[in-house]
């Protein structure tokens, strides 16, 4: 659905995005993340052919970004970080307005702006001029304007920002409702719980280039190694003195816990509950040691240049 290799973009002597290579499938969704100015919406901009690449090609729902813009300009929703509003417009006016854009007859673009409008809650707001509306609810219409062609592309920069908790877990929910077989989503994003809940894919930019790719297992396996398990004690112990069976050792240890890595948590972790309660200790739980997207978004965008160019390839 969504496919580029070496896609490229300078302005002038500044290389915005440099040599992304990447392949999605229908159904998937990925995160891009990265700091402000590493490339993101530039990136999101040549996908739907606002901008021309440099270098490279780029293939949106079967179309090329370059030879076929309009095609894939009415592939793609997209979800911008500035909306672009006319503040005299009322919302419902608004919708019908963009349904015409995109080709659909008034009655359709009514009924699917009905919809949306509901379900994003604004459907009260639906004559309420856009001058009036808060930044919450712009952000909510904006990806409302984006669904309403149901295109088989989303393209979403920041989808939850200036959003309350309970309008961000809305359009969350909206999102995880829209994965389908037949649709791909790129979302661009600094939350990166959002991004580890919503997404099959990550992919971390930095100064234009993509520097870590994969699921987020992947990246967890890749970047912090295997997993950790924490065994938690029912009181204080003497853990200076036990030892675990095997090759296997203590990574971490505390009055009542310690920490270990198995090679197969299979195989390793019931030898390690054999042993640890024949040395008389009162084990409550093993369990997985929790790793976060932070850990390893934090590991990549603070790599030495010298260390970016191997991974960036």
């Amino acid at each position: 659905m969504i496919e580029t290799e070496d896609l490229s973009k300078a302005f002038g002597s500044f290389q915005a995005v440099d040599g992304i290579s990447i392949r999605l499938e229908p159904g998937q969704v990925l995160a891009l993340l990265g700091p402000n100015g590493s490339g993101k919406t530039t990136t999101v901009r040549l996908l739907s052919s606002v901008l021309q690449p440099t270098r490279g090609w780029a293939r949106v729902a079967g179309y090329d970004v370059v030879q076929e813009a309009s095609r894939v300009r009415a592939s793609v929703g997209v979800l911008n970080e500035h909306h672009g509003f006319y503040g005299r417009m009322k919302a419902m006016e608004y919708l019908e307005f963009f349904g015409q854009l995109y080709g659909l007859d008034l009655a359709t673009s009514r009924k699917r702006a009905s919809k949306l409008l509901a379900s994003f809650g604004l459907a009260e707001f639906q004559h309420l001029r856009l001058g009036h509306f808060s930044r919450g609810m712009q952000q909510k219409l904006a990806l409302a304007r984006a669904l309403l062609h149901d295109p088989p592309v989303l393209l979403l920069d920041e989808p939850t920002s200036a959003l309350d908790p309970e309008s961000a877990f809305i359009v969350r929910d909206a999102i995880q409702q829209l994965r389908s077989s037949e649709r791909v989503i790129v979302i661009c994003t600094h939350n990166l719980a959002e991004a580890e809940k919503l997404a099959d894919k990550i992919a971390i930019i930095r100064r234009g280039r993509i520097i870590a790719q994969g699921s987020p297992d992947e990246l967890k396996r890749k970047w912090l190694g295997p997993p950790e398990y924490e065994v938690q004690l029912a009181h204080a112990c003497q853990t200076a003195r036990v030892t675990l069976p095997g090759s296997l050792e203590i990574t971490a240890r505390g009055d009542d816990w310690l920490r270990f890595r198995p090679d197969t948590f299979t195989l390793d972790n019931p030898l390690v509950l054999k042993s640890l309660l024949e040395q008389g200790l009162p084990v409550t739980s093993i369990v997985e040691v929790p790793r976060s997207l932070e850990q390893i978004y934090l590991e990549v965008v603070n790599l030495q240049p010298e260390a970016e160019e191997i991974l960036a390839g």
